[in-house]
């Protein structure tokens, strides 16, 4: 099958809905995707075997998000992903919004710090010390600012889409791969700040934390409509679709704008509900610290604003 634009001939699986996707891995996000899911497995078989617990529902959100990313690059949805528009915008979509969010929800680098063994050598740097130095580094801080991490989202739309830097990644197999794996680390450093599961260099406060999330989405909507309203194909790749897929260019061009602004709404609701409960679960441990202190302290604290009121009323008498 010929992909125009590129001189390449694509010979595109069977793909129907019924029947599933057929097997076609890209062997990069294949070998990651197993190393991470075996690593993850690691830290938390050594977590129990010495007896401390790792919550399920972190390994159930990492498995998952790792899982997403396997299904839109290691099967049928890779290779369509190269001559649709639509299927194209479903992978960006998915490794730049979703499995960032579910493999955040994980908590992958707190499982690390503890699980990972201290160096053995007094004054050596092991895997865990040179984590920690990566966490506390300049690089780490300024890839996790807001100042950075916005502008990054933001461009990794509009600078790429409407530039001819697009059509050179799409052109090879190898370019493609390297897009998708800046659309993963690009949604990983904008949501590790705004999730606050893992330690990092920026934890900002929740309110401040939903701000830098609603800062980034109205752009997400708005390149959506803009290939949704367009009149015209905008990007060459998919300028000229195989002839046997039977779509339209511009149709197609529009039903990945209609994804990318879907995209912008959904991960929004789910991030936020997560801030909700975290904001809620921190005020709760706040209250049992301040409830523990005055227990240990006998509520001094209100003993001596008693003692205040006491006093004021003795000098009104």
């Amino acid at each position: 099958m010929d992909h125009s634009g590129h001189g390449m001939t694509m010979d595109l699986p069977p793909f129907t809905l019924g029947r599933g996707l057929a097997w076609s891995a890209d062997p990069f996000f294949l070998v990651a995707c197993l190393l991470a899911l075996a690593l993850y497995g690691w830290g938390v078989v050594r977590l129990v075997r010495r007896g401390d617990e790792w919550p399920v529902g972190r390994t159930v959100a990492f498995v998952t998000g790792v899982l997403s990313i396997g299904l839109v690059m290691c099967t049928a949805l890779n290779d369509y992903g190269m001559v649709m528009f639509s299927v194209h915008m479903v992978q960006h979509m998915v490794i730049s919004m979703v499995s960032p969010i579910l493999i955040l929800l994980g908590a992958p680098i707190t499982l690390a710090l503890r699980a990972l063994p201290p160096a053995s050598v007094r004054g050596t740097k092991g895997p865990r010390e040179l984590l920690l130095m990566l966490l506390h580094s300049r690089y780490m801080r300024v890839v996790t600012h807001p100042l950075f991490t916005i502008p990054m989202f933001i461009a990794s739309l509009y600078a790429l889409y409407f530039t001819p830097l697009f059509d050179f990644l799409m052109g090879s197999a190898v370019g493609h791969a390297a897009m998708m794996v800046h659309f993963l680390a690009v949604g990983l450093v904008f949501f590790w700040p705004i999730m606050g599961v893992d330690p990092g260099p920026h934890r900002p406060g929740h309110l401040m934390r939903m701000l830098e999330l609603f800062a980034g989405m109205p752009f997400h909507a708005f390149f959506g409509i803009a290939l949704m309203m367009a009149s015209t194909p905008m990007v060459t790749t998919f300028q000229d679709p195989p002839a046997s897929l039977g779509i339209d260019a511009l149709s197609d061009q529009n039903a990945a704008g209609g994804i990318a602004w879907a995209f912008s709404e959904v991960p929004s609701v789910l991030v936020l509900i997560a801030l909700l409960f975290q904001w809620y679960a921190s005020d709760q441990r706040q209250a049992r610290r301040q409830d523990r202190a005055a227990d240990r302290d006998g509520d001094k604290e209100l003993e001596a604003y008693n003692a205040y009121l006491a006093s004021l009323n003795a000098r009104g008498s």
